[in-house]
């Protein structure tokens, strides 16, 4: 198809041609502890960040995304056991989050598991090009945001 030109020099559609693909293997990896991405990094958040206090505020803006969806996946790690929410004694309003055993060793698995396909990947291309076009990425990602921050202004 004539297309095919304008697709090979696109970073738009290259960057969400992976990331599709990116959301395939997660979905396969994450699979059998029946997780999506963003509840495999929040164990994981919690894994490595014990005994640090952590809130739900502070995944959404590490993760770059809502506090909706960080609650959304709070309340299903939760309803798998994997979590518990505690009560902040300082603020009513606001809780801290913590693995249960289960979530630990949930989080362990999870961790090796990603740790693993990072390796593939450095193996695949190379830690030095790998951490080059991680950069190249999230150029291109802040550029398309002050583009999405210029528009609304």
């Amino acid at each position: 198809m004539r297309i095919e030109t304008f697709l090979k020099q696109s970073p738009m559609f290259c960057v969400g041609l992976a990331a599709r693909r990116f959301d395939a293997l997660t979905a396969r990896i994450l699979d059998a502890d029946g997780l999506n991405f963003l509840e495999a990094l929040i164990l994981a958040t919690l894994f490595f960040e014990s005994p640090a206090v952590v809130k739900p505020s502070q995944l959404a803006e590490t993760f770059g995304t809502t506090r909706g969806n960080v609650s959304h996946c709070i309340s299903s790690l939760e309803a798998k056991g994997l979590v518990q929410r505690k009560i902040d004694p300082e603020d009513a309003r606001a809780y801290h989050l913590a693995l249960r055993p289960p979530g630990r060793k949930t989080a362990i698995r999870v961790i090796g598991a990603l740790d693993k396909v990072q390796r593939e990947f450095e193996n695949e291309v190379g830690r030095d090009t790998l951490q080059s076009a991680l950069l190249v990425i999230r150029s291109l990602g802040d550029a398309a945001l002050n583009r999405v921050i210029g528009e609304e202004n």
